[in-house]
């Protein structure tokens, strides 16, 4: 194993440089970890045009083999040298209320908290030693703090890579949004979110999958539906409402999971298609209003989400790996380190098209 790796660095905003870096001393509780793959999330398209804290090494969608492992730290994870395995963003206290009751991705210690430096992967900077906090890398530090799932061997990289939009899909469509046989569920947007989302609800059997989103996402559409959805709706040629109505028999659907990430009156259309009784899960990141009055007698609960827990990240990993999905198709861009400033744009909509999931393949 060489002594030196190279990684990516956000240098200012909009901007990364390739650089050198020494890799580090592993103590008892600690580990390294050698990166296959790393996804691009879309707060990375954000996190990418801030540098207030300083240079960082971005990437929080990691998976990789374990390079080197303390002695302490291989009993606690359960893991060995060669294994496998995929690392949460999070590097929680343990201590806390929010950790204490599983809940750890609430914990202070992974949030910018009266401006003070923050333990996460991908948002950490590098005057925090070791430095290699992201997995636009070669190699991860593993801080004794980290978070590990263990994955199999016969998954693809590119594909355990959406370890991440599969938890999220798994904790806002099922976990919080409720999805079960019965069950209707409305998402609006066909991102990689809303496409993990559909996946979330066919495993957990929600009777009814209707996807929405814009003209342009007619390839998305078609995914959608190979993945399970049953209806698909573009909204800027039919309402959704309407559409929603006819579909559910003037029900309105159970479940909404917004993950739009746009438009103002997303929220306003949840309410007007949702049931009686409903539950409205808002994910997606925009300058959304939500009205309050106005739409009948109904019981609706509004829940805003953040991140994913553990159960979440558990389920979706078993989904990425029983191989009933055709999840190479989501797997639409990798790029080497040297071409993360493409990829990002390419993530974003702005480069190569057809993007719905992009990573990085450090050592291409």
């Amino acid at each position: 194993m060489a002594d030196k790796m190279l990684a990516a660095t956000l240098v200012s905003p909009g901007k990364t440089e390739l650089r050198e870096y020494a890799l580090p001393d592993v103590s008892n509780d600690a580990g390294l970890l050698k990166m296959e793959m790393a996804g691009i999330c879309g707060s990375d398209r954000l996190g990418y045009q801030r540098v207030e804290h300083g240079p960082r090494i971005m990437g929080h969608e990691n998976v990789g083999l374990i390079a080197k492992i303390g002695r302490e730290a291989s009993q606690r994870w359960n893991v060995q040298e060669g294994d496998r395995v995929a690392i949460e963003q999070y590097l929680p206290c343990g201590t806390c209320r929010w950790c204490r009751t599983g809940e750890f991705r609430f914990c202070d210690d992974t949030d910018w908290i009266s401006g003070r430096v923050i333990l996460r992967y991908g948002n950490t900077p590098l005057n925090v030693a070791p430095g290699l906090w992201g997995g636009f890398g070669q190699y991860l530090y593993l801080h004794p703090r980290a978070i590990l799932h263990k994955v199999p061997n016969h998954v693809p990289a590119e594909q355990l890579a959406l370890f991440v939009p599969m938890a999220n899909g798994m904790q806002w469509a099922y976990l919080q949004g409720g999805a079960c046989p019965g069950k209707s569920i409305v998402i609006q947007g066909p991102g990689q979110m809303g496409l993990a989302s559909v996946i979330a609800a066919k495993e957990a059997g929600a009777s009814c999958i209707i996807v929405s989103g814009l003209t342009k996402d007619q390839a998305r559409f078609d995914m959608a539906r190979e993945l399970g959805a049953h209806h698909t709706v573009d909204v800027q040629k039919q309402s959704l409402k309407d559409r929603v109505r006819e579909i559910t028999n003037s029900h309105g659907a159970d479940i909404i999971v917004n993950v739009s990430a746009g438009g103002k009156d997303t929220v306003l259309e949840a309410l007007q298609m949702a049931s009686k009784i409903s539950t409205i899960v808002l994910a997606g990141q925009g300058e959304q209003s939500v009205p309050s009055k106005g739409f009948g007698r109904k019981l609706v609960t509004m829940k805003w989400v953040q991140g994913s827990s553990y159960a979440a990240f558990e389920l979706g990993l078993v989904a990425i790996c029983s191989g009933k999905y055709p999840l190479h198709k989501l797997c639409t861009h990798q790029y080497p380190l040297s071409q993360i400033d493409d990829a990002m744009k390419t993530s974003a909509g702005q480069g190569k098209p057809g993007a719905i999931h992009v990573s990085i393949n450090p050592w291409a």
